[in-house]
């Protein structure tokens, strides 16, 4: 049975709908304001079944932007926090970047330092190749001239930690209906707010709503008359008119089927996640043809998770507009949004380009279904925003599964303490040019 009416009703059972939940009852009873029975979690699928559920696990704090890794830095103090529950490996995080790039890393590596973010800052192709092979003595990727090395961060088990999550939520009252699907919001007719949510199951009378619906979070922003375009104010104070609001990103990750212990350091534990980015033309591992000749990156690490060698590379934009994009099935079970032949034999050329041990490794890739697509604003950064008087948008722009601290300052904000750390994600920030600086990397979320 559902109920007639919640206090809090939050949309989506992923890492931002139950950590907003957890947060938010554990708060309720901390001031005497009520308990995690006030709070209700709905979701068309189950837990885990969006994005958060296919992420790869990669938890960081590399960000060119100040804004973004200042709230990160709160995001692995969560992380750690309950590392047990979290299934959180804190194993660090090491950017490997070409020239382009030293001098952004560089400005992060500072920034990190004054937030007092543990991190060490290599430069020199030299000492970059000399700092490398003190961990993987195969290590022979060209063309870098800087590497962070974060030792903090590292990557969680995706599945596992969201059921950990729930696990806490429900212990502290909060109720997760599963195969709920929400067909509508509707409103008072004396103002903006939304009375009720319309679901598959019948309707909800709500005092809040909270949207934490990952992908899907395009289609309850139509539902709130919210516009699916834009005029965006640039730093200069140029407007660009009619920009969209929402487009989707193609995710592309998969699985080499080697051994785990076969990535290991040289010292028999396990190494930070590495993440690179260069210029150097990559060669196919198989024929020796050029695979790319611009700037291309990847990450990777040794996950028993997945059983292998997990990872993924730069997403692509789909050109289909964000109004007409099939969402459902998601993720691996859609026929058109997964990883083909050709993402294989480029991601393990790039395994092979940066350690020799994945030379002539491509015969393990796992070829079953992996990837999904992300649904991106308009700069592709976050809106954290309350809309229509009840109810609170979580639009993570697909930085997601990482930033479970955001649900906590939600919680905050849902309770009357505005987050310093959730103003400069703003909806406003596009019609006041207060845009977040871009870097040189090849991938559209950093």
């Amino acid at each position: 049975m559902i109920p007639a009416h919640v206090k809090y009703l939050i949309i989506g059972a992923g890492i931002h709908g139950l950590s907003t939940a957890y947060h938010l009852a554990t708060a309720l009873k901390a001031t005497g304001r009520g308990s995690g029975e006030d709070v209700l979690v709905v979701d068309k699928g189950s837990i885990a079944s969006g994005a958060s559920g296919i992420a790869c696990g990669v938890i960081r704090n590399n960000y060119f932007q100040p804004a973004m890794r200042e709230l990160m830095a709160e995001c692995v103090d969560v992380w750690e926090s309950d590392p047990e529950a979290y299934h959180f490996h804190s194993v660090g995080y090491m950017q490997i970047s070409p020239e382009s790039m030293r001098a952004d890393v560089a400005q992060i590596a500072e920034e990190q330092e004054a937030i007092g973010y543990e991190s060490e800052f290599i430069e020199g192709a030299d000492a970059c190749r000399k700092y490398m092979r003190g961990i993987f003595d195969d290590w022979r990727a060209d063309g870098i001239t800087s590497v962070l090395h974060e030792k903090r961060g590292g990557y969680a088990n995706n599945t596992a930690s969201l059921y950990g999550l729930a696990e806490k939520a429900e212990g502290a009252g909060v109720r997760i209906l599963s195969g709920t699907e929400v067909l509508g919001l509707l409103s008072g007719s004396n103002s903006g707010a939304i009375t009720a949510v319309e679901t598959s199951k019948g309707r909800i009378g709500v005092d809040e709503v909270i949207i934490a619906a990952g992908p899907w979070v395009p289609r309850i922003w139509s539902m709130l008359d919210l516009p699916d375009r834009i005029d965006v104010k640039d730093a200069k104070g140029d407007i660009h008119p009619d920009v969209p609001m929402w487009v989707y990103w193609c995710l592309q990750e998969g699985t080499l089927g080697v051994e785990p212990g076969f990535g290991m350091a040289d010292d028999g534990n396990m190494p930070p996640v590495i993440h690179v980015d260069t210029d150097v033309p990559l060669r196919s591992d198989v024929d020796g043809r050029v695979l790319v000749e611009d700037m291309w990156g990847i990450y990777y690490k040794p996950d028993f998770n997945f059983g292998g060698i997990q990872g993924g590379a730069a997403p692509y934009l789909v050109k289909t507009p964000a109004e007409s994009i099939a969402i459902d099935p998601y993720g691996p079970d859609s026929p058109e949004f997964i990883v083909d032949e050709l993402f294989a034999e480029t991601w393990c050329s790039a395994l092979a380009f940066c350690q020799k041990r994945y030379e002539g490794q491509i015969g393990k890739w796992r070829k079953e279904p992996s990837g999904g697509i992300g649904a991106f604003t308009a700069d592709s950064f976050p809106v954290f925003d309350r809309f229509r008087d009840n109810c609170y948008m979580i639009a993570d722009s697909n930085h997601g599964y990482k930033m479970i601290a955001v649900g906590k300052l939600v919680a905050e904000e849902l309770l009357g303490t505005p987050s310093a750390l959730l103003e400069p994600f703003r909806f406003s920030r596009f019609a006041e040019g207060k845009l977040h600086p871009i870097s040189n990397s090849p991938f559209p979320w950093s």
